[in-house]
């Protein structure tokens, strides 16, 4: 008996739980993120404006047009893409927000490729401005 009430109250106690989700306040600034390849740690930086992102990773400087589906969620689409991957849009939503210094998001490719898993990958944007 004990245990279905401790189970009961800590169901009630974590279902009230919700992530805080101020989207709108990320639409638009500089931000830093960390990514990781070949078992590298690297830093990205982007300037993001309502229609326009602008990346700088790896001494190269890229930009993407920005579609917003809702106040959490963004298409990117490579304006200028020079190989085949590049010309694949990235969808990103905004999972949660941590006041108005940080957001932990999600990207993977707009649209399913035949034959390969949709992968969707994990990350947190720091604002610098």
């Amino acid at each position: 008996m004990k245990t279905i009430f401790l189970l009961c109250t800590l169901l009630l106690l974590t279902s009230c739980f919700e992530v805080e989700r101020n989207c709108s306040d990320f639409k638009t600034g500089e931000f830093e993120f960390d990514y990781i390849i070949d078992g590298v740690k690297k830093t990205g930086r982007f300037v993001r404006t309502e229609d326009l992102s602008i990346n700088y990773y790896d001494g190269k400087i890229d930009s993407s047009s920005v579609r917003w589906i809702n106040d959490c969620e963004f298409v990117l689409k490579t304006i200028n893409p020079k190989t085949n991957s590049e010309k694949d849009d990235m969808h990103m939503k905004i999972l949660s927000t941590d006041g108005t210094s940080s957001y932990t998001f999600e990207y993977k490719l707009a649209v399913k490729k035949r034959n390969k898993p949709l992968r969707a990958q994990k990350g947190v944007a720091y604002r610098i401005k």
